[in-house]
């Protein structure tokens, strides 16, 4: 690959660059900070920035949006410390969804085939009632079923299927799961 030839191409963040730059400097460290714990402070700074977040959401400290404006969350979900949604495409996270902690939700890759190392963004859709267990990993193009889990450390770049209990990476079904 030839890295001096990479471009974005047609890729755009999404935003003007003084709301790119308004963001990373004053947004974003709000949101990270461990000094200021309240969950409804983070996620008015989230939708000030472009985000459409649900009643109820809990944000806790630690958090890193890439692009909140490429951001939809839906009501009472959890975000837990030190999750990182890289969000180049959207991300879509349906209500009563739990992202524990070190989760990173990643909507980018580049092609390793292609001698420019092209760009490949594809956005993330978690499902109503999903639990993406601590240190887990979703790659891009990937929806979680409705009520489906990804157990501690799961990695996954392909999509999970409704109500089945995924381990493992690559992650693989264990079971059903019963409501």
């Amino acid at each position: 690959m030839r890295l001096d030839n990479y471009s974005l191409g047609t890729y755009t963040p999404g935003a003007p660059l003084w709301k790119q730059l308004l963001w990373y400097f004053v947004g974003s460290p709000l949101v990270q900070t461990y000094l200021l714990p309240m969950s409804a402070f983070k996620v008015w700074i989230i939708r000030l920035f472009g985000a459409k977040i649900g009643q109820g959401v809990r944000i806790k400290p630690g958090v890193r949006v890439k692009f909140p404006w490429r951001l939809t969350v839906g009501d009472y979900v959890w975000i837990g410390e030190d999750a990182w949604l890289d969000n180049i495409a959207p991300i879509t996270i349906e209500s009563h969804v739990c992202l524990s902690q070190g989760v990173y939700l990643c909507t980018g890759n580049h092609n390793w085939v292609h001698p420019d190392f092209k760009l490949i963004p594809a956005p993330i859709h978690i499902q109503q009632s999903s639990w993406i267990a601590a240190k887990s990993v979703i790659g891009p193009g990937v929806t979680v079923g409705w009520g489906a889990v990804l157990t501690l450390g799961g990695v996954t770049g392909r999509s999970l299927e409704p109500m089945t209990i995924y381990a493992g990476n690559p992650a693989q079904p264990v079971k059903k799961r019963k409501l």
